[in-house]
């Protein structure tokens, strides 16, 4: 239950159609442990847009992974509750918010969002690339939800996540499950008298694969702010 931070191949976490449905933190661990550093460390681009120019305060950051989108945020002035299911991310990202110097502006917290959820409100909580195979159990549904309740009167809901696999893997069943704006816009069901809609945007990238391959990526941007 973990977005992932930009590498240069930005890619989904590894999946397999025939491999066994985990709980959530043993599979995250699994994808952890199997390399001493999975993403780059630098904050998700899209996030960066968006939130660069907003008065910083408190943020909420939903799959923290290995702290590139926290550490960002604290070195903009952000108070940040940064949350991971995997302990194994958690703690690389504590190293990196030490070495960053931020470490006293964020706080770490383990939790499987399908089962528990941070306390309080957030003038920001993000969900960047908040996505989850299909061998990991994930309802982002309620997830995305809760996240919206978390967000303080006048705070901001951002969600980005990818639209489509990259353009060089052709077509898979995974990506057919990737949700538009409209979808979140549904499935939220968020009362217009208490939100509004900032942006819906499509972002479409160059995109390098792992193996050096090279294309094209899209991405939704959903940027919603909570009036009262």
């Amino acid at each position: 239950m973990t977005h992932q931070h930009a590498t240069d191949a930005h890619h989904h976490a590894p999946g397999h159609d025939d491999a066994a449905v985990l709980p959530a933190q043993e599979y995250w661990e699994g994808f952890y442990g199997e390399r001493d550093q999975v993403w780059s460390g630098r904050a998700n681009a899209l996030m960066v847009r968006e939130v660069e120019g907003m008065t910083p305060g408190t943020a909420l950051d939903l799959g923290c992974a290995e702290g590139g989108d926290a550490v960002w945020l604290a070195q903009q002035g952000w108070q940040v509750t940064a949350v991971d299911v995997s302990d194994t991310a958690l703690r690389r990202a504590a190293v990196h918010a030490d070495d960053a110097g931020v470490a006293a502006s964020i706080e770490w917290q383990q939790h499987d969002l399908g089962e528990t959820f941070p306390s309080g409100t957030y003038d920001l909580v993000s969900a960047a690339f908040f996505h989850s195979p299909p061998e990991a159990v994930l309802d982002r549904t309620t997830v995305l939800r809760r996240a919206a309740d978390a967000v303080a009167p006048g705070g901001t809901l951002l969600i980005v996540g990818h639209a489509s696999g990259p353009s060089w893997m052709g077509p898979h069943p995974m990506f057919d499950l990737l949700p538009t704006t409209a979808r979140l816009l549904d499935d939220l069901a968020l009362d217009p008298q208490v939100w509004t809609v900032d942006l819906e945007d499509l972002v479409t990238t160059d995109h390098t694969g792992p193996e050096g391959q090279t294309g094209t990526r899209a991405d939704n941007v959903l940027r919603v702010r909570r009036t009262a």
